[in-house]
């Protein structure tokens, strides 16, 4: 498994970064890591099975969300001491079913960033189709979820803004990649989340302008999980990625120092 690490001067704690659908660990090394860093909270960014570094003699299409539920739960098996977790869209989703197991490595913390809800990606799976009906039948009839995020447009409408500057949404159209088509199913419909009451505090942040994951849902999470949501306006679904970046390091980091062990 590819894991880029990146460790702070004087660790405080250590946080596993977890990407989510067409991502891979690439989406928290332009900065984000390295701020986190600054904080002094150190990062480790696996990518998923099938992904990035992590593709090699892997059928992605065959992944399910246990499977990547299986590989965090292996990153925070080899950590020294309880680390704390976050988890991006899908990667929030993937998080949600480790939280659910009993048998789990234990944990300081979740944070569920621009997280797929519990009930799953319906919402965003009705707004694709209608949107563009024509790609949407040719991904599902051809298993081939690369058709969704192969353009800069595509690539905006589903983690950017209208504002958000060319060049970025140009750099991430260049890395982003295909996503399982059973792990899509089990988002849809198959194996969502079931939350469930936990020790560990929760962490659950939104984005303003997410095209994908609205406010209604990001509330419907926190509330899932018994906290409450925190709203970063001005930023697209790639919070770790996108114009303000910043401030969500900045919350994250204060929410994990606040709740640190150590």
């Amino acid at each position: 498994m590819e894991i880029i690490r990146v460790d702070a001067p004087d660790p405080q704690a250590t946080i596993v970064l977890v990407h989510g659908a067409w991502h891979a660990a690439w989406c928290w090394q332009d900065g984000f890591a390295q701020r986190l860093a600054e904080h002094g909270i150190s990062s480790l960014s696996p990518s998923l099975s099938g992904h990035g570094g992590s593709a090699d003699g892997v059928r992605l299409n065959r992944m399910r969300m246990r499977d990547y539920a299986d590989d965090v739960a292996s990153v925070l098996a080899g950590l020294d001491a309880p680390a704390f977790v976050a988890g991006h869209s899908m990667g929030g989703g993937v998080v949600q079913g480790l939280l659910e197991r009993t048998d789990r490595p234990a944990l300081a913390g979740a944070a569920l960033l621009a997280s797929m809800p519990p009930r799953g990606v319906i919402g965003v799976t009705t707004q694709v189709a209608r949107h563009s009906p024509g790609t949407f039948l040719l991904a599902n009839a051809t298993m081939n979820l690369a058709r969704l995020a192969r353009t800069p447009d595509q690539v905006r409408d589903l983690f950017f803004r209208a504002a958000t500057p060319s060049d970025l949404v140009a750099a991430t159209t260049a890395r982003v990649q295909s996503e399982s088509y059973l792990a899509f199913l089990d988002m849809l419909v198959l194996d969502r989340p079931r939350p469930r009451s936990i020790e560990e505090p929760v962490f659950v942040l939104g984005a303003g302008e997410d095209p994908i994951f609205s406010r209604a849902e990001t509330a419907a999470t926190a509330q899932a999980w018994g906290t409450d949501e925190v709203m970063v306006e001005g930023i697209g679904h790639d919070v770790m990625l996108d114009v303000g970046w910043e401030t969500v390091a900045d919350q994250l980091s204060s929410w994990v120092l606040s709740n640190s062990p150590r």
